[in-house]
């Protein structure tokens, strides 16, 4: 069943993995951000814009889920010099609980990725939390990587918020001239790829003495869409029949019970 304890129309039911079944899938990850009234959610003040990219073995693919949402209560002054979205411009925009099946559907079962994630989480629980008798927390049904935090570590007593860390790592946020929850998710995962060493070139810099986090600056490549496949070399007949004899060898040592062969398992059971 899904988050809301139901198959809604035109979404898939949503089954439970192990970590083992995890392990066999693809690594689909969810860079996610929010705009909000305020700041502070035990006020009362609610979300007005959500927005995800997907990446899936830290590529980004392209599929992105983007709302703008109506409070149905004003927006404080400080929060509109923050993102500049209006009541005027919020005003035929649907409530959170018509998004809100499909913004589960998207993110549900992902690694999310988030900056600063108590605060994002906190509303998005609070705007769930009113739509069912029995609310499950987010954190409950999708794994979560705050990129503050991971900032922090990497870069003590320094500036870790998402313009600090795009001038450190090259990223460019030249578009940035105010909040967007989209637009500031989609830097959000350059800033994640380059903090975690994906797709990036690193250069030393002119001074090889330089201090550490300083040494190296790193540059987000970008490869193109239309690019050669990577070639896939098989293994010949010989080299197969060298690995199985191998994996012989080490069944042998270990009694005849290895995990990779279920069959040796209930043999000696």
């Amino acid at each position: 069943m899904n988050y809301f304890g139901k198959i809604l129309p035109g979404h898939n039911e949503w089954h439970q993995h192990t970590a083992f079944d995890r392990s066999l899938r693809s690594l689909r990850q969810i860079v996610l951000d929010t705009e909000t009234t305020g700041l502070e959610v035990s006020q009362g003040h609610r979300i007005i814009e959500i927005g995800c990219v997907e990446m899936v073995d830290r590529k980004l693919t392209g599929n992105h889920f983007h709302q703008y949402i109506n409070p149905q209560r004003d927006i404080d002054q400080g929060a509109i010099e923050v993102h500049g979205i209006t009541m005027d411009f919020l005003a035929d925009k649907p409530l959170f609980e018509a998004v809100a099946a499909g913004f589960v559907e998207f993110v549900q079962g992902a690694e999310l990725i988030i900056h600063n994630a108590p605060f994002d989480l906190g509303f998005l629980n609070a705007e769930l939390r009113q739509l069912t008798e029995s609310p499950r927390d987010i954190e409950e049904w999708c794994a979560v990587i705050d990129t503050l935090v991971m900032a922090r570590g990497k870069h003590p007593g320094q500036r870790n918020n998402l313009n600090a860390l795009c001038q450190r790592y090259e990223v460019d946020n030249s578009q940035r001239d105010l909040h967007g929850a989209l637009l500031d998710a989609e830097i959000l995962a350059d800033v994640y790829l380059a903090m975690t060493g994906g797709q990036t070139a690193l250069q030393l810099t002119e001074d090889d003495s330089a201090p550490d986090g300083q040494q190296m600056k790193e540059r987000i490549q970008r490869l193109p869409q239309d690019r050669k496949p990577l070639p896939v070399i098989e293994a010949s007949k010989e080299e197969r029949a060298a690995h199985s004899a191998h994996l012989d060898a080490i069944a042998g040592a270990a009694g005849g019970k290895v995990i990779w062969r279920p069959e040796t398992l209930e043999s000696v059971q």
